[in-house]
């Protein structure tokens, strides 16, 4: 089994269409039991070549014909529905088309409706992320009425010397002095691993209609780049065009690194007895995880009657055998997983740390399944379920997922989603239901039953633990009363007449 890393490149597509405002293209969009939806690019603005950046992990098997489908539309409206959109084509190939091609780079034709390009490489174990930022400095003025709208573009270098994009920064107006915001990106993305493999930088003038003019270029690696900012990070950006027409042209400005920060990304396989691992349990602050569950839970355990919850892991190998376990208990009773309150969770977590090995992929399905089971056993409105769960890796069985979720949608259950660390988690956006219902071989979900959340955007700058988990419960927490209210509606389920002890349903958090 490889993993294989897709970036896409529609070149000339739809070259009789006019006035093409955007462009989205989409892997297997529709509800065709045949083609489950992977994923969507980003929209990219009034061009008919657009050069897309996100990228897709596949897992490759030799052995089977994996047939993929892509779609394209044209994105005239801000809904996240894609029957609004216009369909401009698609086109067909299998996985082995594009890994088998030279370079694992293949242009598939679509009928009078462009090329898509797509590029594969097997994906490195690299898990280091780079935090840069960086500035320019005398940038050439391209615009008439002002200075330049700068911002710049990176591509790695391939094994048969193309180049892939793999980030863009924001557009910075009006400046030949640019300082762009600090963005972080896997070092894997950027050069698959291997430290000195080129690293091109481009340097544009955004323009509005989408033909941003070219400032120059340089040339980098990551090893270069992670020496950090001093006097050898300073890069000439060069226009080869104005050079061979100008004596004395010496370069159209510079660009330098302003700051940075290179750390180790530590997936589910990382040791958590080191500091750079996110279940790190430091004698003197909570990890992330620990974070997300004492905060969420701290609140919900209000209203559960018995404080008995049960806590399950996912993703690790399970002594002695090693076998790998997508829902184990965290306490290690698969009779009783039950853990006595918040504190409870956090020491069977704890422990569990010490006894078992973090490892890979990151599934849901498997933990959604067995709480929607306990779920569908009590749907007379006397219980109700609050699923957590706490995630530092992006999804790997997003199908099975978005099915599970699917099939939840009708029971007693909510799911809270919380991501951890500095993944890009995009692809759990599609299971919290707010703005498009979560589908599954054409059923869509019966509620939104998901909140997802990344807990990077609620930490406090300041480092107060305290602050951040309040930020964090607050909002994860603030759909749970108009789910658990739909589901009582759904059912017909009216309030009990008022007692002088009224009983309440009670809420059964599970972690």
């Amino acid at each position: 089994e490889f993993q294989k890393c897709f970036t896409y490149m529609i070149k000339d597509t739809v070259p009789d269409l006019k006035n093409i405002k955007n462009l989205n293209r989409t892997s297997s969009v529709c509800s065709d039991p045949a083609f489950p939806n992977f994923g969507r690019t980003e929209v990219i603005d009034n061009t008919r070549n657009p050069d897309f950046v996100r990228k897709f992990v596949l897992d490759f098997f030799f052995e089977e014909k994996q047939n993929l489908r892509f779609d394209v539309y044209n994105v005239d409206s801000r809904s996240c529905n894609i029957s609004k959109y216009d369909f401009l084509g698609q086109t067909f190939c299998t996985l082995g088309e594009i890994i088998g091609s030279t370079g694992g780079r293949v242009g598939i034709p679509g009928k009078k409706c462009g090329v898509i390009i797509l590029t594969a490489e097997e994906l490195s174990n690299c898990r280091d992320i780079a935090t840069m930022q960086l500035c320019a400095n005398k940038l050439d003025k391209k615009d008439f009425f002002g200075k330049s709208d700068p911002f710049l573009v990176f591509y790695r270098s391939n094994e048969d010397g193309t180049f892939t994009i793999c980030h863009k920064t924001e557009v910075i107006k009006n400046t030949l002095n640019p300082v762009w915001q600090p963005f972080t990106i896997p070092v894997r993305a950027l050069c698959n691993g291997d430290y000195d493999r080129t690293v091109k930088v481009d340097v544009y003038d955004w323009d509005r209609d989408g033909s941003h003019d070219f400032i120059g270029e340089f040339t980098t690696s990551y090893r270069e780049l992670s020496r950090g900012q001093n006097q050898f990070n300073v890069y000439e950006v060069l226009n080869p065009k104005k050079k061979g027409k100008k004596k004395k042209y010496i370069n159209s400005g510079t660009v330098s690194i302003f700051a940075t920060c290179f750390d180790i990304f530590w997936t589910l396989c990382s040791n958590p007895s080191q500091p750079t691992s996110l279940h790190y349990m430091s004698p003197y602050q909570m990890n992330a995880y620990a974070m997300a569950l004492k905060a969420v839970g701290e609140i919900i355990q209000d209203y559960d009657s018995d404080k008995l919850f049960p806590a399950y892991g996912f993703g690790a190998k399970l002594p002695p055998d090693g076998k790998i376990s997508h829902a184990f208990p965290l306490n290690g009773d698969s009779e009783n997983p039950n853990c006595v309150g918040i504190e409870g969770v956090l020491e069977s977590y704890f422990q569990s740390l010490r006894t078992v090995q973090l490892y890979g992929p990151t599934n849901f399905a498997p933990v959604i399944n067995k709480v929607a089971n306990c779920a569908a056993e009590i749907t007379d409105g006397s219980q109700y379920f609050v699923l957590l769960m706490i995630t530092d890796g992006v999804i790997s069985d997003m199908v099975q997922t978005k099915e599970a979720v699917v099939n939840a949608s009708s029971l007693p259950l909510s799911i809270i989603i919380v991501g951890v660390g500095p993944a890009e988690f995009d692809a759990m956006e599609e299971l919290d239901g707010d703005d498009v219902r979560v589908s599954s071989r054409g059923r869509l979900a019966e509620r939104d039953i998901v909140q997802f959340v990344p807990f990077r955007d609620y930490i406090d700058r300041s480092g107060n633990q305290v602050l951040s988990m309040a930020r964090l419960a607050k909002d994860v927490l603030a759909e749970i009363p108009d789910q658990l209210l739909s589901f009582m509606k759904s059912r017909g389920i009216e309030p009990r007449p008022a007692m002088s002890t009224p009983p309440m349903p009670e809420l059964h958090p599970h972690m």
